[in-house]
């Protein structure tokens, strides 16, 4: 049986050729079963471990149906925490880059008033965590009235994390007629009590757990002493190619510790951890994501809001308490059809954590011996100390544009897009995404044009009069 493509689906070519970008090449299993049904209209209930690419398997088909030309938010995502909400919403960004698709995220710790001001531009579809969607709700920010397509993701966390009562009292006030489409690990009876009531009919998908998180993970554990692990992380480090790294740490404390010692080893890192302010977590996830680093230390709590493509390896330099701790940290490698290796180190006494690991999985994780000093010193010398290029993950034909005139100026969409085309000689095919602030506006650039733009001119003329142009911040 051949393997599916995208383009098997009839999308959108605008999607397809964000899909290309992104370096997709074949749908994972999940895409591959709730895309087609999804693209129907069906509802959906998808039962899938972490991982798996749910992310696309709901963005892709919600993207195809959205009305661009309609100034109202379209699809609702709700997600348990802030990274993941942040996540998803680059995932609709990117993949909706060339039908120039608006996400926004919503999210505690943030100033409300910096997303009201998002949320008062074009948007097609809002993210948010169940306590701040609520809050704009509330306060008449986010309005509902044109939502068609309702995604609960990761519903078991929903449930574990005390807000599941929330997420059902946003549900009633979403119209009745949309579609809805739920993502979780497991179906308990509270979950179907409280969500799958207030579906239509829906269709049950289920991925099995152990080709997400097995099949293309190379799994492997050291036994060894507390005082030796950070001889072993480094000798690992120097004899491997580890491109990507995730390490996992049990404590706040270890995650600090271990974040200082390889910096000290001169080893590109950063970390993310509970105690941390909002803005330095996302930032340390963003820095990781576009190649600053090459590793990145993290708590158990943080897990699911690392969904970088590109991790090599997964170490979890303290093994886990919890068994689906383990399943959800190797889950971060192995992605997208490649292979990934996931590296435990188990002191004498936690022996039967991993045994408790093993039976949780099915399968008895191999014994792996430290390398040799003769490894070692074959090794090349490159690797004991990395020195990782700077990437960026975003599409790189991208630009976002700074152009100084807002709704002040009484400067509309309209004008910015003649500007563009009449003044900039850009193609109206390279126009993206437009956000027009009070004082100021943003336009994503497409297909390379953004920095030939920059390199000719320093103004557009905008109305009738010079306006400054150039590379907005962050960008």
């Amino acid at each position: 049986m051949n393997k599916k493509t995208f383009e098997d689906f009839n999308l959108n070519p605008n999607i397809i050729k964000s899909v290309k970008l992104l370096g997709y090449e074949n749908p994972s299993p999940v895409q591959s079963e709730v895309i087609p049904t999804a693209l129907k209209g069906q509802d959906v209930i998808v039962k899938a471990q972490t991982g798996s690419g749910k992310t696309a398997a709901f963005a892709i088909p919600i993207l195809e149906n959205l009305e661009i030309e309609k100034n109202a938010v379209q699809a609702l995502v709700l997600t348990p925490t802030r990274e993941l909400a942040v996540q998803v919403t680059e995932n609709f960004s990117t993949l909706g880059l060339y039908k120039r698709i608006n996400a926004v995220s919503i999210y505690g710790k943030q100033p409300i008033s910096i997303q009201k001001t998002k949320l008062s531009q074009r948007v097609h579809v809002v993210v948010g965590t169940p306590g701040r969607t609520m809050d704009h709700i509330t306060k008449g920010t986010l309005n509902l009235e044109q939502v068609r397509y309702l995604v609960i993701d990761e519903a078991d966390e929903m449930l574990n994390m005390g807000f599941i009562e929330q997420v059902e009292d946003i549900i009633k006030k979403v119209p009745k007629a949309r579609q809805t489409l739920m993502f979780s690990a497991t179906l308990s009876e509270e979950i179907q009590k409280h969500i799958v009531r207030y579906m239509k009919n829906p269709e049950v998908i289920e991925i099995t757990p152990d080709k997400l998180t097995v099949e293309k993970i190379n799994q492997r554990c050291y036994f060894i002493n507390e005082i030796d692990k950070y001889k072993l992380l480094k000798d690992l480090i120097t004899v491997e190619a580890m491109e990507k790294c995730i390490l996992f740490c049990r404590t706040k404390k270890n995650v600090s510790d271990l974040a200082s010692k390889m910096r000290a080893s001169n080893y590109s890192v950063t970390e993310i951890h509970g105690d941390m302010v909002q803005q330095d977590r996302l930032s340390a996830l963003k820095a990781f994501k576009e190649g600053e680093y090459s590793f990145i230390v993290a708590t158990d709590v943080a897990s699911r809001g690392i969904d970088v493509t590109g991790v090599s390896h997964v170490i979890n330099y303290d093994i886990p308490l919890e068994l689906e701790a383990y399943v959800h940290r190797i889950g971060r490698t192995g992605r997208a059809g490649n292979l990934g290796e996931a590296i435990t180190f188990v002191t004498p006494y936690e022996e039967k954590f991993l045994k408790s690991i093993e039976e949780f999985i099915g399968m008895e994780i191999p014994r792996a011996t430290p390398p040799s000093k003769e490894e070692i010193e074959k090794a090349p010398q490159t690797q004991v100390r990395p020195i990782i290029k700077k990437t960026n993950t975003s599409p790189k034909e991208v630009l976002k544009l700074y152009i100084n005139a807002g709704k002040k100026k009484k400067i509309r969409r309209g004008d910015i897009v003649g500007a563009l085309i009449n003044s900039g000689n850009i193609p109206s095919e390279s126009i993206g995404v437009i956000e027009v602030f009070d004082n100021y506006s943003h336009v994503d650039i497409l297909n390379g044009d953004g920095p030939k733009l920059l390199k000719t001119m320093k103004e557009l003329n905008l109305k009738g009069k010079p306006t400054k142009i150039q590379r907005a911040r962050n960008n």
